[in-house]
């Protein structure tokens, strides 16, 4: 995964008119930590923000004016309860080559053995470990031919170089079912 640049600036003011000015000015707040840094308050250019997000665990390059540039990943996103706009993000401070631990999507591809099963989606997502740099977009598990009562589980998920799972690999994360019809009532007989 390639980095997105976004240009930012040091945030003085602080408080929520000074928030509805930089939204206004077409900036979301946010606030950058980790590493043992003290937190720094920036906005971030907002439309920008707004179409890097739409990418899961993106890593962005943040070119802060007269701040230099810090490698983050979003930590927290809050979006307004009606318009859906981002009104403030939460940034974590990455370093090249270091592993963070993320959820990613999981996507399945094939279908079914023949019949009227159906598949049971337990886990829409799976954390696991990877280099900052090098985060997967998504964890693919193929279904093809399975059978009613087959069980996927974390550790049957194949994935991508230097990844590893962050969470227990007996977990359960896709099954197939069998339709759960019912039996048509019995005719009565009356003579």
């Amino acid at each position: 995964m390639s980095e997105i640049k976004l240009s930012a600036k040091t945030r003085t003011s602080f408080g929520k008119g000074a928030a509805r000015q930089a939204r206004r000015d077409g900036m979301v707040p946010g606030v950058i930590y980790g590493h043992g840094t003290e937190p720094k308050h920036v906005d971030v250019e907002g439309h920008g923000l707004q179409l890097a997000l739409r990418t899961a665990n993106v890593l962005l390059s943040l070119q802060i004016a007269d701040g230099g540039t810090e490698l983050v990943i979003p930590k927290a996103v809050q979006k307004h309860p009606l318009k859906r706009s981002i009104s403030h993000v939460d940034y974590l401070i990455v370093k090249k080559g270091e592993k963070v631990t993320v959820d990613v999507a999981i996507v399945t591809e094939g279908d079914l053995a023949a019949g009227n099963n159906m598949l049971e989606t337990l886990q829409n997502t799976i954390s696991v470990e990877a280099e900052a740099t090098n985060i997967p977009t998504e964890v693919t598990v193929s279904i093809a031919g399975l059978e009613a009562g087959a069980t996927i589980h974390a550790k049957d998920l194949v994935l991508p170089t230097g990844t590893t799972l962050a969470v227990d690999g007996d977990l359960a994360v896709l099954q197939v079912v069998a339709p759960q019809g019912e039996e048509p009532a019995a005719e009565s007989t009356e003579a």
